[in-house]
């Protein structure tokens, strides 16, 4: 239990916290600063939390869809089960598939799209992509061998403005010799599935049996490279070349820093930044509370000089307007908290109810990574903004409550 000596300074504080002021202008100070801690403590962690989701999306969509390393075997790869094997049994790989990678143009009905076009084994593809589980329409088994079916990514298809039946036309960069001349290399392709993983590989990713793959790129092997997946995607840029050394033969690789490892460090820097400069609103706010403590120091000279005429130490008149101050800023971050969590529960959804009712939509796949706005709420990013805005109100109420307890008693009563 606290004693008397140690609950006065509480009590006196949180009675000039509430207390009605003659000057309503303190008064008006004393509120802005409390609801720009809220602001500033609920924005911070609403923000922190949607870069947060687009880490996530960046890990789960496409470095679900993108491989975490590629393994190539020089002239390709001659029997993709057996390296597979060799390859899974090392520490660290999760699965091991083929993959074969063509670019080329898509067409239909006067219209066309640049595309990349992968080969792969539907049955191996489960295993090392998370391509299956995102088919709209369609199916992935529906890839047979010799019939030269693809499936289409949602954004490609509907500039194509092509569905599950129709055929469009692939036109590869190689050329070929024929009476007529030199000619692009031409092959018809039924659309058989369509998939949708609401990322930029929506619009420019078809999908091929690993066999027709081979054909149309002339391979005398089974597949171009080996496709690995590892137990955590950052052991990928080390794990590649250590399987390049322990396999006999004459391999490269190449892993996802290559092509994605900058949106990634892009997106860790900005939330570090973003972070800073947003607590900079939680700083203005603390400036307030430097601002109100002032004019209630200098407000209520005679009340301290009286407390002082009373018996009450230097300490004791701190601790009274240190606990004012600080009451500002632990309320202001406590409704700031719980506004933040609630808006970083709530903002996907929220955004995606304006998209619909507004019929546009504020990210798009064609300029974004995601067509959604993410969020993903981390209980350490929460204690870290309220333990910074906690710490920032505190050292606000120093300065203040130290001049208070300069305050001399005689010179504050002379003229009262």
């Amino acid at each position: 239990m606290l004693s008397t000596s140690s609950r006065l300074p509480i009590w006196i504080g949180l009675r000039y916290l509430a207390a009605k002021r003659r000057n309503h202008f303190i008064s008006f100070i004393s509120m802005s600063s409390m609801v720009g801690m809220t602001l500033g403590v609920a924005v911070l962690i609403l923000v922190l939390s949607v870069m947060n989701g687009f880490d996530r999306e960046l890990r789960e969509r496409i470095l679900g869809m993108v491989p975490h390393a590629v393994l190539y075997q020089y002239g390709g790869v001659d029997d993709w089960q057996v390296l597979a094997t060799r390859v899974e049994g090392l520490p660290g790989v999760a699965a091991a598939a083929p993959l074969t990678r063509l670019q080329g143009m898509l067409g239909y009905g006067g219209r066309v799209q640049g595309s990349m076009i992968t080969g792969i084994d539907p049955g191996a593809e489960e295993r090392v992509s998370i391509l299956p589980q995102h088919i709209t329409a369609g199916s992935l088994n529906d890839l047979v061998a010799g019939e030269y079916g693809i499936v289409l990514g949602e954004l490609l298809a509907k500039h194509l403005q092509v569905g599950v039946g129709d055929k469009v036309t692939l036109m590869l960069p190689e050329a070929t010799l024929s009476p007529a001349g030199v000619l692009p290399r031409i092959k018809r392709l039924n659309v058989v599935g369509i998939f949708s993983v609401g990322a930029e590989l929506d619009a420019n990713l078809g999908v091929i049996h690993l066999e027709d793959a081979r054909k149309l790129a002339r391979l005398d092997a089974q597949a171009q490279s080996l496709r690995v997946k590892f137990d955590n995607l950052f052991d990928a840029p080390r794990g590649i070349w250590e399987i390049v050394d322990r396999l006999d033969g004459r391999f490269s690789g190449t892993d996802w820093t290559r092509t994605h490892g900058n949106l990634f460090q892009a997106i860790r820097m900005e939330k570090t930044m973003i972070g800073l400069l947003l607590l900079i609103i939680v700083a203005v706010a603390a400036f307030n509370i430097i601002s109100t403590l002032v004019m209630v120091v200098t407000d209520k000279q005679s009340d301290i000089a009286i407390l002082r005429t009373m018996g009450a130490s230097p300490r004791t008149v701190m601790a009274i307007f240190m606990v004012q101050g600080l009451s500002i800023g632990v309320v202001g971050v406590v409704l700031g908290t719980l506004l933040g969590i609630a808006g970083a529960l709530t903002i996907s959804e929220l955004v995606a109810a304006v998209e619909r009712l507004f019929n546009f939509q504020i990210l798009s796949a064609d300029v974004y990574f995601i067509s959604y706005l993410p969020s993903e709420l981390q209980w350490l990013d929460v204690m870290i903004v309220v333990s910074a805005s906690l710490t920032i109100s505190f050292l606000a109420t120093l300065y203040p409550s130290y001049r208070a307890s300069r305050v001399q008693p005689a010179e504050a009563l002379r003229y009262e």
